[in-house]
């Protein structure tokens, strides 16, 4: 029975109101091996999610009664990591960082490719996957990692900074583990985006700045001064080396 439950297939709601994409969604997904649920609205989203969660949320950005803004916050404010990837027909760089600033995992602009589709759905799913796999691990139960005053506890997902215990999403989590892991390697956004996220295209790399800002939002006493993740001109970004005592 257990063996039969790790390998059920993942399932995924779709909150989209146009019809037409909807059912193109749907079918192509379920296609590809998902377990698949639809609704049409950012309120039956919110409901269904509570009722039976998914795996992953595809949210359209725009959606009657709640907008995909409004759902991703509610779930982030409710404690909820599942992944999500947002879908906007609109194409500026304010709709795309406000969807990352809320909670969002990723986004798609339309009109988008169904395999770059399946492609963002299976590297955020397989991260998930991976999460599941370390924690099940004895060996990394007990692992630390330390810079300082910030201590993490990969397994447990768990972050403590200068005594508190912070909260991150799935993506922050692992950002900040991934930069915590290479404390001094300096990594570009489409190297951070391959080793994070799962996929490197150009014009997403914006998605990488925006989780390195919420990350400093949460860990920098002056996030606009940081001293735990650095920018280093024209290079990229790398978490300070762990301090010597």
């Amino acid at each position: 029975m257990a063996t039969a439950a790790a390998h059920a297939p993942a399932t995924i709601l779709v909150a989209e109101d146009q019809a037409d994409i909807r059912e193109l969604l749907v079918l192509n997904l379920r296609n590809a091996g998902y377990q698949v649920d639809a609704v049409a609205d950012g309120a039956a989203a919110l409901a269904r999610q509570s009722e039976r969660a998914a795996d992953l949320l595809v949210l359209d950005l725009m959606m009657p009664l709640l907008d995909g803004l409004e759902v991703c916050k509610a779930l982030r404010a409710r404690g909820s990591a599942t992944p999500i990837l947002m879908l906007t027909a609109k194409s500026t760089e304010l709709d795309r960082v406000l969807g990352l600033e809320l909670g969002a995992d990723d986004y798609l602009t339309k009109p988008f490719s169904l395999a770059e589709l399946l492609a963002r759905v299976k590297a955020l799913l397989r991260r998930a996957e991976l999460l599941r796999a370390a924690q099940a691990e004895p060996a990394q139960a007990d692992r630390v990692i330390r810079n300082g005053e910030l201590e993490i506890l990969p397994a447990k997902r768990q972050v403590r900074y200068r005594g508190a215990e912070l909260e991150f999403t799935a993506l922050e989590f692992d950002l900040l583990l991934h930069f915590a892991s290479h404390p001094g390697l300096v990594f570009s956004r489409a190297q951070l985006l391959d080793a994070v996220w799962g996929y490197s295209h150009d014009g997403y790399e914006h998605t990488v700045t925006t989780h390195i800002n919420r990350l400093r939002n949460k860990l920098e006493i002056d996030p606009m001064r940081p001293e735990l993740i650095l920018t280093v001109r024209g290079a990229g970004y790398k978490m300070r080396e762990a301090p010597t005592r």
